[in-house]
């Protein structure tokens, strides 16, 4: 180990006793309502609609009769809400789905058809969803179409979409009983788990009144450099826990010290962090996210990550490396507390919303190397740079960087302190900090 990374491990060591003592906690509804139109109708497959190509609720397209010209899909696009498409039927050649369709969330997708010439998502910041279709019309599975918009569709409509236009991902765990005992959760048991062969853990909460049919939102908590997963149960994942309302799965892993899992069961180890050695922790990030799926109700679109210091800095690493959008990524948001590049050098490529915060004080992990890494993500998410306030004396001061991709903002709040995970404004006793990333968080 380097001089330099000695006096980082001394400060960290300094820091994180402190956090173990002073980790004390201290938006909206979903509000898309212009997600694309008709992106899963699917349109007869020979014949042609009556000359006016218009849906009816539940009529059936003609089934010798030609194509309308200029026939077009309903004024308003909503596919009918049990209409079924002619068999045989086509849609008007120029018939467009409607301008103000939207698909609800958590609807169930009709099967992949052609959807209308306006793309789903084309109004409502579109992004596509893991394994899903693009925009905020789509199901998981379907596909936007290119042409015009089906007559009928076999999908029923939600009632509403999420912050970015992206519709609600279902898990593998939906509908499922957990192969997980209730017994090895919201009671911080360690759960082991092997990931990039090595025999790793993890430490999770599942809201009290869980539901299998329900997608929840799924927050990986890291922690700092000797901590471990106990700590983050203890705290209660940085305090969100208690913000989150039964909305929420968490899940706190141990991380390693050098390449060594960390095998203590005190309430915080020596040397414990996220150096990455290998992609090792990225594997656990992996291995945790595909577990948690595979067994509970997770919206996969909304996975998030957070944490402290080493834990900002496996935060990051995270979202660089598993942006939600890439073949493997999961990473919709992030919030990174003091953190810095300490698990392996990444730049963004793809976009992932970033929250951060950083001390102008901060004698471990210096203030400037907090704003790089939010500039990393404002970079990726095609905002508009612009070096955030940096506070001195007083309350805090976060910035929004300006034009931002829809749905993928960057914020990020200075305040006047040294590196602590619960900064406080003068006069306060409880930290802004929390409620802060969980007002970040919820509005996606």
């Amino acid at each position: 180990m380097t001089r330099s990374r000695s006096r980082l491990v001394s400060h960290l060591l300094i820091w994180s006793a402190a956090a173990a003592l002073s980790l004390t906690g201290c938006g909206p509804s979903d509000p898309d309502t212009t997600g694309g139109a008709g992106s899963q109708g699917t349109s007869g497959t020979t014949g042609a609609a009556g000359t006016t190509g218009a849906a009816g609720t539940t009529g059936a397209a003609g089934t010798t009769g030609a194509a309308g010209t200029t026939g077009a899909a309903g004024t308003t696009g909503a596919a009918g809400t049990t209409g079924v498409a002619g068999t045989t039927g086509v849609a008007g050649t120029t018939g467009a789905a409607g301008t103000t369709g939207a698909a609800g969330r958590g609807g169930v997708s009709g099967t992949a058809g052609s959807g209308g010439s306006s793309a789903a998502g084309s109004s409502g910041g579109g992004y596509a969803g893991r394994g899903g279709s693009a925009g905020g019309g789509g199901g998981r599975g379907g596909n936007a179409g290119s042409s015009a918009a089906g007559t009928g569709g076999t999908g029923t409509a939600g009632t509403g979409a999420g912050g970015s236009g992206m519709p609600s991902g279902m898990s593998a765990g939906c509908g499922k009983t957990p192969t997980i005992a209730s017994s090895m959760y919201n009671n911080g048991t360690t759960i082991p788990i092997t990931a990039g062969g090595k025999q790793r853990r993890y430490i999770l909460n599942v809201p009290t009144n869980y539901d299998n049919t329900h997608p929840y939102k799924l927050i990986i908590a890291y922690h700092q450099l000797n901590g471990n997963d106990k700590q983050m149960y203890a705290n209660g994942y940085y305090h969100l826990l208690n913000l989150s309302g039964n909305s929420t799965i968490f899940v706190a892993p141990n991380g390693q010290n050098g390449s060594t899992p960390c095998p203590g069961t005190g309430n915080g180890e020596s040397g414990c962090g996220w150096p990455n050695s290998g992609d090792s922790d990225l594997a656990l990030a992996d291995a945790l996210v595909k577990q948690i799926e595979d067994n509970f109700c997770v919206d996969t679109n909304r996975i998030f990550a957070t944490g402290w210091s080493y834990g900002g800095s496996m935060s990051y690493r995270t979202a660089c490396s598993r942006p939600l959008g890439a073949a493997n990524g999961f990473t919709r948001a992030i919030a990174v507390y003091s953190g810095a590049q300490l698990s392996g050098n990444c730049t963004p490529s793809r976009p992932v919303a970033y929250y951060g915060s950083h001390g102008d004080n901060d004698s471990v992990l210096g203030y400037d190397g907090g704003v790089t890494l939010a500039r990393n993500f404002a970079m990726a998410n095609g905002c508009t740079w612009a070096t955030p306030t940096k506070v001195t004396s007083g309350n805090h001061v976060c910035t929004d960087i300006a034009n931002c991709m829809t749905g993928q903002p960057v914020r990020f709040c200075a305040f006047d302190g040294d590196h602590t995970p619960d900064p406080k404004d003068p006069g306060q006793s409880n930290s802004w900090e929390y409620q802060a990333a969980w007002d970040f968080f919820k509005q996606f």
